[in-house]
């Protein structure tokens, strides 16, 4: 129990109602997890007016009411917090209520389109080897003391970040190497974590359909370069564009790492196979076990954020040779006695599916053939679909274009939005196949000797998600029984 005095340190507060000295069991903002002397934060959300359950959150024990709404104010018997945004609190209240875990442990926050996932998994398992009792907080899952959860968000809501947090500290975890999403930071999920460095890899389209403008969704990711302390450090990719703009005003001190550009830290490629690849990175050779040059990227953004982090440079360099890249980042399947080989990827942007392809033009021989199967996801940004069409029949031999997951839309009109993107010269290596397995049953029906099959979108994803229900569904398993 915490007194709601100090849950409200901090917080600017318009008006209470009934008694403001009461004692508080929990934090919630699903009411549906409400108990007895619960406090309630209605807000004003992306889809849902959560004021509407505050009946319900009393209903199931809930004392105390936070909200913004003065409608509902006084309309049971309970105590109510009249705030000016309560979105914009429940991050302040989380911390409040938990005592700023994030203050007791070095957190790593890395924000970018692509290559969020890749570098926070590499960061773990880095200074995991490097017998550290560290945490990872990613689009997959969520690592710490022996624990495996698997995510629903690529960053959690802001109690349930807190919680997480606090469970962390008080099992020893002395590092959090944490994906930070632009949703996330619009929302104010992230605004009461205290990092000590952040990281960012690259800004492509995405997500417009929630920040509608790019200069939105950049200025999203900016909040967390903005937000960081004199004294903590940031990293950001000098080689994309918007490198520069993100570190802009952060009281941070600023650290680069690149391919092509000078400095702070720097990579060169040697060799780019499908065996791996060879690089220059600190000046030092080393061969990693990752595929593609958009890996480079992210290999350096580890090791540069090590360096930062203060630990010994051949220790770091001799781990990074023997780490992978994520799940359902271009995993390589290959199956004994057949002859193509076979690759799993999440991307989901236009920029994203490029970068793999490229890689996969680039490492295979002239003579084969590369068979993509790719879709969209449906209620998302509808701008990117006939680019991502584009791309996939731009680089490939044979494009399958088949459903993801259309989640409330219907599959055939997704597709069709795609198909806008493929020209005339085009149209007679691409095919429409709705059911996804099936989709991949023709690639690896159609595909010979030393093809290279590339199943787009979904990655590390176990289902389909389709009107609201997430059916069961790996492109990794299905791949491999159609293999087989």
């Amino acid at each position: 129990m915490k007194k709601l005095e100090k849950i409200l340190e901090s917080i600017k507060v318009l008006n209470v109602i009934n008694d403001p000295t009461r004692s508080i069991a929990d934090v919630q903002i699903d009411s549906r997890k409400c108990k007895a002397s619960s406090l309630f934060i209605a807000y004003q959300g992306y889809n849902t007016d959560s004021h509407a359950f505050i009946k319900s959150a009393i209903e199931r024990g809930a004392s105390c009411i936070v909200l913004d709404n003065e409608k509902y104010l006084g309309e049971y018997p309970v105590q109510y917090v009249l705030v000016p945004n309560s979105q914009r609190v429940i991050s302040r209240i989380a911390a409040n209520y938990y005592d700023h875990p994030s203050r007791e442990m070095t957190v790593v926050g890395v924000t970018g389109t692509n290559g969020k996932t890749t570098t926070t998994n590499l960061l773990y398992n880095l200074f995991f080897r490097l017998e550290h009792n560290c945490a990872l907080i990613s689009t997959i899952e969520v690592l710490y003391d022996d624990k495996v959860i698997p995510s629903k968000l690529t960053t959690p809501d802001a109690i349930s970040l807190q919680s997480l947090f606090r469970r962390m500290s008080d099992t020893g975890v002395t590092e959090v190497f944490m994906e930070v999403s632009s949703h996330a930071l619009s929302q104010g999920r992230v605004a009461d974590v205290d990092f000590d460095l952040a990281v960012f890899t690259n800004l492509t389209h995405d997500h417009l359909d929630y920040h509608k403008t790019f200069k939105d969704y950049l200025n999203s990711k900016k909040l967390l370069f903005d937000k960081l302390s004199a004294g903590r450090h940031c990293l950001v990719n000098i080689d994309d564009v918007n490198g520069k703009v993100m570190s802009q005003n952060s009281k941070a001190e600023v650290h680069t790492y690149a391919l092509r550009k000078p400095a702070d830290f720097k990579g060169k490629i040697v060799s780019n196979t499908l065996m791996g690849l060879q690089m220059l990175i600190g000046g030092h050779e080393v061969f990693l076990r990752m595929v593609g040059g958009f890996n480079s990227y992210n290999a350096v953004a580890a090791y540069g954020t090590a360096m930062l982090l203060g630990k010994d440079e051949n220790q770091v360099l001799q781990i990074l040779s023997t780490l992978v890249t994520a799940e359902g980042r271009l995993d390589m399947i290959k199956v004994p006695d057949v002859g193509y080989t076979a690759a799993v990827d999440y991307a989901h942007t236009p920029d994203a599916l490029e970068k793999v392809l490229k890689t996969l033009v680039e490492a295979k021989d002239k003579q084969v053939k590369l068979i993509t199967v790719v879709g969209c996801g449906g209620d998302r940004d509808k701008k990117k679909r006939p680019m991502m069409a584009k791309v996939a029949a731009l680089y490939s031999d044979q494009v399958i274009l088949t459903s993801d997951n259309p989640r409330s839309e219907v599959p055939e009109d997704i597709i069709a939005d795609m198909v806008v993107g493929i020209s005339e010269k085009w149209q007679d290596k691409v095919q429409v196949i709705v059911n996804r397995e099936e989709a991949i049953a023709e690639a690896c029906e159609v595909a010979e000797t030393g093809d290279i099959i590339l199943v787009a979108g979904k990655g590390h994803e176990k289902y389909q998600e389709i009107k609201g229900e997430r059916f069961p569904f790996d492109d990794k398993k299905i791949l491999k029984a159609h293999m087989s």
